[in-house]
C-alpha cells in the first residue's frame, strides 16, 4: 500500500488528518508532519524521514503538502529527488484530495498513479455558491447536470435489465453527509443517491440541501417510502445504481415489506433521543428500533454495522442484546 505523508506549516496537517479519519476511518501508513514556528527545514525533513521509516512499503510514497514552494514542499522535494521514479508530491492539499487518495489506495498500487488521479478531485472540490460566480469552464456541477437526460421516459420502457441495482442501503439519521458523499460513494460507486423519507420529502429546504450535497457525477433525490416502492418495480430504472439512505429502520422495513429488494442493511448512525438508549458511540436505539431490526432479521436481511468502509464490522446480535438489556434498566 502506498504510504502518505501529509505535510504543512503549523497544525494544518494534523487537522486534515483528523478530518479524513472522521470521514473515511483511521488509515494505516499515513503520517502528518508539521513545521512549527520554532522549527526550521532540517526539523521537518527529519520528521519526514522518521514517518517514511514507519511505513510498511517505503518504495511507494506520496507527499501531500499545503503550499508549492514552501518549506514542507522543499524538504519533501529534496527527499523526492532520489526516488522520483516512484515517489510523488502533490501541493495545494485539500480534504477532497486526501479522501480521494485514501480511496485510490484500494485500487492503485503506485504513488504516481494516485498523484495523477487525485488532481481532478482536488480541483472539483473548489466550488462557489451562488454558482453564477463561477466561470463557465470551472463549473463541474453544471456540466454534470447538462449531461443528464431531459424529458420523461415513456412508461413501459425497459432500460438495462429492467431492475434497479442497490449498491448500498444505509440507516443514518444524518442522511447525506461527508462520510456518505465521499467514503461510501467511492466504495460502492452509485450513480444516484436516494434519500427515502416521508418527512424529508415534505421539507423543501432539507430536500434542496441534500440535492446540493451530492458529490460530482452523482445525482441525489429525496422521495417518500411509497415512491421508493413504486420505483423499485419500474423497469425504466434498470440502469440505475442506487445508494439508499434511511433515517430509521422502520422506513427500511416498510420498504422491504413493499417489495424493495434489499438484501443487506448498513447500520451507520442512529441519533439519541428521548426513550432511546446508547449502545455504541454512534448508535442509540429504542424498543421500536430493536423490534424492527428483529423483524428485518427474520426476513433474512443481513446487517453491516460500521460507520465508514474502513471500520471493522460490529456484531448486530451483540448490539441488539445490549440494547434490550439497557432498555430493561431504563
Amino acid at each position: 500500500m502506498v504510504g502518505i505523508i501529509i505535510a504543512s506549516h503549523g497544525e494544518f496537517a494534523n487537522g486534515i488528518l483528523q478530518s479524513g479519519a472522521m470521514i473515511f476511518g483511521e488509515q494505516e501508513n499515513v503520517k502528518a508532519v508539521t513545521l512549527m514556528p520554532s522549527e526550521g527545514p532540517d526539523d521537518i525533513k527529519a520528521k519526514m524521514k522518521e514517518a517514511i521509516a514507519s511505513f510498511e512499503n517505503q518504495d511507494e510514497v506520496l507527499f501531500l503538502v499545503d503550499l508549492w514552494g514552501g518549506t514542507p514542499f522543499n524538504q519533501a522535494n529534496s527527499l523526492f529527488e532520489e526516488h522520483k521514479d516512484k515517489w510523488a508530491i502533490v501541493a495545494g492539499m485539500n480534504l477532497p484530495m486526501l479522501i480521494e487518495a485514501y480511496a485510490s489506495r484500494f485500487s492503485m498500487e503506485t504513488a504516481h498513479e494516485i498523484a495523477a488521479h487525485i488532481l481532478g478531485t482536488a480541483k472539483e472540490g473548489v466550488r462557489i455558491r451562488p454558482e453564477e460566480l463561477e466561470p463557465a469552464e470551472a463549473a463541474p456541477a453544471a456540466a454534470v447536470e447538462s449531461n443528464q437526460p431531459t424529458g420523461s421516459i415513456p412508461e413501459g420502457t425497459v432500460l438495462g435489465d429492467g431492475h434497479i441495482k442497490f449498491v448500498l442501503a444505509r440507516v443514518d439519521s444524518r442522511l447525506l453527509h461527508g462520510q456518505v458523499a465521499t467514503a461510501w460513494t467511492k466504495t460502492t460507486g452509485p450513480n444516484r443517491i436516494i434519500v427515502v423519507s416521508d418527512a424529508v420529502a415534505k421539507d423543501d429546504l432539507r430536500k434542496k440541501l441534500i440535492e446540493q450535497a451530492a458529490p460530482p457525477g452523482v445525482k441525489a433525490n429525496v422521495i417518500p417510502v411509497e415512491k421508493m416502492i413504486e420505483i423499485s418495480k419500474d423497469p425504466r430504472f434498470g440502469n440505475t445504481k442506487a445508494l439508499l439512505l434511511f433515517e430509521n429502520p422502520e422506513d427500511v422495513l416498510r420498504a422491504v415489506d413493499g417489495g424493495v429488494d434489499i438484501k443487506e442493511v448498513n447500520v451507520g448512525s442512529m441519533a439519541h433521543s428521548v426513550g432511546k438508549v446508547v449502545v455504541s458511540k454512534v448508535l442509540s436505539m429504542g424498543q421500536e428500533d430493536v423490534d424492527t431490526f428483529e423483524k428485518l432479521k427474520a426476513q433474512g436481511i443481513k446487517f453491516d454495522v460500521r460507520k465508514v468502509p474502513n471500520d471493522s464490522k460490529d456484531n448486530m446480535d451483540e448490539i441488539l442484546n445490549k440494547a434490550k438489556a439497557e432498555l430493561k434498566k431504563a
